[in-house]
Parts: C-alpha cells; sequence; structure tokens
C-alpha cells in the first residue's frame, strides 16, 4: 500500500494571467512532489516564422519598408478536384486584429536575436495599417487567383504572413473535403453527412467550423456545437454495448433511455443484431413509446449488411429507421459504396474530415492546402509602383495588384490588374475587408450566412468541376495587360541580373 500515489492537479493563475497546472503526487507516509506545468498561451505576434522577424529586421536597418502588395493564393486545387470552397477568413482577420507585441514577447526576441533595441520599439508600437481584399469565406476559388489581397508597409506585411497562410490553408482544406464527401453522399438523394472528427483532427474546432461550411450537417464535438451553435449528434460507442452482459440488454437500456435514439449494429453480428434490434424498437415504441431513429453499421461489408438490415427493417414496418454507416470513410468510399447499391441514408465521417486526407490508393495527396503568400507590388520611395516577379519555373509569380472576375454563367474567370477596366457583365470576386487597419463592417457574417454562400455557390458550380476527379480545369484567364507585366517584370529582372 506503501507504493500507492495519489495525484492532484491544481490550476493557479499568476499576476500576469498565466495559468500554471501544477501536478501533485504523493506517496502513503512520504513528502508531496511537485511538477509544474504552464498551459500554452496564444501570442498572436510570435505566431510567425523565425525569418519574420529577421526579415522585418533587415527591412528597418536598409529603411525599405515601402507599400507592399502580397497575393494568397494555391497553385493546385487539392484532392485531384478543380476548386477551393474558401474558409478561414474570419480567423485571418481576428489574427490581424490582435497582432502586436506585448513587453514580454519583445523581451523574448531580444533573448534570442541581437535586435536594436531602437527595432524592438518600434515592433512595440507596430499595428496592422494596411488593406486587404480577400474572397468571402464561401466563395469558389481556383488555382492561381488571389484568395487574399494584403497591402501594407512591408514590415506589417511580412509578419502577418504565417499566420494568415495557417488560417486559410487548413480552413479552405478542410471545408473543401466536406463538400465533396457531401457531394458524393447526395448521389441519387440527399443524404447527411455529420462530422466525427474530433479524437483525429489537426485543429477540432477549426475542423468543425470548416466542416459545417462545406455541407456537413453536424458535429460530434460539443465544444464546437456549443462555440458555433451547431447541430450536436452521435450514437454510441461499442464500448456501452460491452458493458452489458448481451447486446439485448444494451439495447434496451438505450431505447429506456431517449425518446429517439440510434443503435449500433456491429459490435458482434449485424445481422443478428438487427434483430434483436427489431424486437427491441417494437418493444420500446409500444410501452414507452420512444422511436428507434436509427442504426449505425462502423465495420464489415456494408454494402451487403446495409442491404439485408433494410430488408428486415421494411418487413417488421421499421421504413423510416435510418440506416448510418462511418467507418474510416471519404468522398472515393462513399461513391463506391453507393454505387454497389448500399442501402444508406447518412454517413459519419471522421478521420478524412480531421485531417483534410487524401487517397494513397488512387495517389491522391492530401493533408495539406499549399497556400503560398507572394510579394507582388512594392512602392519605393518616389511614390513609383514596382512591379515584384519570382522567376521559377512552374513556381513563378504573377506581379501587380490583381482583381478577379467571373462570368455570370461560370464560363471562366478572369484575373487582371486592378487598373484594367472590368469585362462587361462579370462579376467582381476580391471584398475589402479591412481598409486603414480598421474591419470594414460586414466583413465578418455569421456562420449560417457563409454556410449558405457556400451552398449556393457549390449549386452553381458547373457539374462538371464538382466531380471527385476532373479532365479539365476550370478556365482562368489572365488578362493581356496582367502578362504584359509579368514579361515586363521578368525582362527587367534579367536586366538587373545581368549587369551585377
Amino acid at each position: 500500500m506503501n507504493n500507492i500515489a495519489a495525484h492532484f492537479k491544481l490550476y493557479i493563475v499568476n499576476r500576469y494571467g498565466i495559468i500554471y497546472t501544477k501536478y501533485l503526487t504523493k506517496k502513503k507516509g512520504s513528502h508531496s512532489s511537485i511538477m509544474n506545468r504552464r498551459a500554452p498561451q496564444y501570442h498572436p505576434a510570435l505566431m510567425t516564422d523565425m525569418y519574420h522577424p529577421d526579415s522585418a529586421y533587415v527591412s528597418w536597418r536598409t529603411g525599405l519598408n515601402g507599400l507592399t502588395t502580397f497575393d494568397l493564393y494555391t497553385r493546385t486545387a487539392p484532392f485531384g478536384g478543380a476548386y477551393l470552397l474558401v474558409a478561414g477568413l474570419e480567423a485571418a482577420l481576428e489574427f490581424v486584429q490582435a497582432f502586436h507585441y506585448t513587453p514580454d514577447e519583445l523581451r523574448f526576441l531580444a533573448q534570442i536575436r541581437d535586435y536594436d533595441s531602437a527595432f524592438l520599439d518600434e515592433l512595440a508600437k507596430l499595428r496592422f495599417s494596411g488593406e486587404i481584399l480577400a474572397l468571402p469565406e464561401g466563395s469558389i476559388a481556383f488555382p492561381n487567383e488571389p484568395i487574399m489581397r494584403v497591402t501594407a508597409p512591408f514590415r506589417e506585411a511580412i509578419l502577418l504572413e504565417a499566420g494568415l497562410v495557417q488560417s486559410i490553408n487548413l480552413s479552405t482544406l478542410i471545408a473543401t473535403k466536406a463538400s465533396r464527401i457531401v457531394f458524393a453522399a447526395e448521389q441519387g438523394h440527399p443524404r447527411r453527412v455529420a462530422e466525427f472528427a474530433f479524437r483525429r483532427a489537426q485543429e477540432p474546432l477549426t475542423v468543425a467550423r470548416a466542416s459545417y461550411i462545406g455541407g456537413c450537417s453536424s458535429t460530434s464535438l460539443l465544444n464546437a456545437a456549443y462555440e458555433y451553435r451547431l447541430p450536436a449528434t452521435g450514437t454510441v460507442p461499442h464500448a456501452l454495448i460491452e458493458l452489458f452482459p448481451t447486446e439485448e440488454e444494451a439495447f434496451a437500456a438505450v431505447a429506456e433511455a431517449y425518446n429517439r435514439y440510434t443503435l449500433l449494429l456491429d459490435t458482434y453480428d449485424p445481422r443478428q443484431a438487427i434483430h434483436t434490434a427489431i424486437t427491441v424498437a417494437l418493444r420500446s415504441q409500444e410501452t414507452l413509446g420512444h422511436t428507434l431513429a436509427a442504426v449505425r453499421l462502423d465495420s464489415g461489408d456494408i454494402v451487403a449488411d446495409s442491404k439485408y438490415i433494410r430488408e428486415q427493417l421494411d418487413k417488421a414496418g421499421l421504413d423510416s429507421v435510418r440506416i448510418l454507416a462511418s467507418g474510416d470513410l471519404d468522398e472515393w468510399k462513399i461513391s463506391e459504396m453507393l454505387a454497389a447499391g448500399a442501402e444508406v441514408d447518412s454517413f459519419g465521417v471522421g478521420t478524412s474530415l480531421g485531417f483534410g486526407s487524401g487517397s494513397v490508393e488512387r495517389d491522391i495527396p492530401g493533408g495539406s492546402l499549399g497556400a503560398v503568400y507572394k510579394e507582388v507590388s512594392y512602392m519605393d520611395e518616389a511614390g513609383n509602383e514596382i512591379p515584384k516577379v519570382k522567376i521559377a519555373g512552374p513556381k513563378s509569380t504573377w506581379p501587380g495588384r490583381k482583381e478577379i472576375y467571373r462570368h455570370p454563367e461560370w464560363k471562366e474567370d478572369v484575373v487582371q490588374l486592378a487598373n484594367e477596366p472590368r469585362p462587361d457583365n462579370y462579376h467582381r470576386l476580391l471584398r475589402p475587408v479591412m481598409r486603414n487597419g480598421e474591419m470594414i463592417p460586414g466583413s465578418l457574417p455569421p456562420l449560417s450566412e457563409i454556410r449558405e454562400l457556400a451552398q449556393q455557390n457549390l449549386r452553381m458550380l458547373p457539374l462538371q468541376y464538382r466531380q471527385l476527379t476532373v479532365d479539365q480545369p476550370y478556365p482562368v484567364r489572365f488578362s493581356e495587360g496582367l502578362q504584359a507585366l509579368r514579361k515586363q517584370a521578368e525582362k527587367s529582372l534579367e536586366n538587373h541580373l545581368a549587369e551585377e
């Protein structure tokens, strides 16, 4: 008994608001030993890579801090598809608004780099003062189109790079993935998709929000349901079924507990379990008025088992009971199951949503969107706007401040310079969201409106570009003016390099 330890956890907030967690371990007959552990804090100004303040320091030392424009975009669409469903703007703008250096953060920078103290004094006062244009959340974008355009003094703009890219990268990846899964599930007739990703998600709250934008009907994560007012759904785990001596006792306990309930059939033998479930459901309906809403299959031959289960439910007069499938599903597996005749009414999807996974079997990459943030324009002290270009083969950039216009019937998008005239009847896609460092009212609509816009845009997207794999990309045309500027910038750069 002397070796038995008692564990205690204390939460202590110090004078600076930092939460310390103390783990106390005490063996019987011994003194307490204390392990101190501090919960990680959010420091917006430190949400950068090391080379961002280093770049800002070089800019400060050389006096080069003119108005600079950066484009945030992707070079390819994820998962072998044609489009991106834009999400993450709210997080990106909140990051910009919160970006500032605290005295503790500046002391930390002084410890890890020998920055001049005058530079740190400037950082203490730094706030974003520029302009941001962006595609609204729920927009459809295509590769090489600016999702966001940032114009600010160089140091402000460069320090925001990593936080902006991170915010857009994950949310857009997951929203696009969710929209593809929902599209696969809805073939034939509408079927709901529930997001079950919490335990395997990269960032659970971000995943739940983006999945909802992409069309998922609910989340299993209560924290997300609370924060975003999303419908929360769930069934029961195998552990609960195994808790009881028999499957019938487990089913009966669930049926007695809830007015509407779901039973999990594949803990042992789903074809036997459905008969037990029917017996319990009919008895529960008669004695308690409780209704079996759905049954779930999480493993096995879901196609064959779902057909058998549907047949048994219909024979018993339980034709309104839905069949839910889960278990390492993605858009391709769902599509294949339905093509094979699976009798499934809704799906629960976890891992592939939580990671934004691709498909190893199909050699389709996933897990990252690959958004980039590239300098495209710089204004010198004389007020001259200098186009900036990177020459790197397929990674070469398009210079200049740009706009995107879309054909009203989605026949093409045009990326052009901001000072070029708008094509007749085309719709402008970029919207101003920050000006002079201040949020423009209406830039952050409610999540319900974002979801509504996303679903409207997905319905308008021509069917050939919604497919899981596409033969041809959506046509994105770069204007003659933009192409000429690129050639001019490349020629100027080549001449400059030749002189060195």
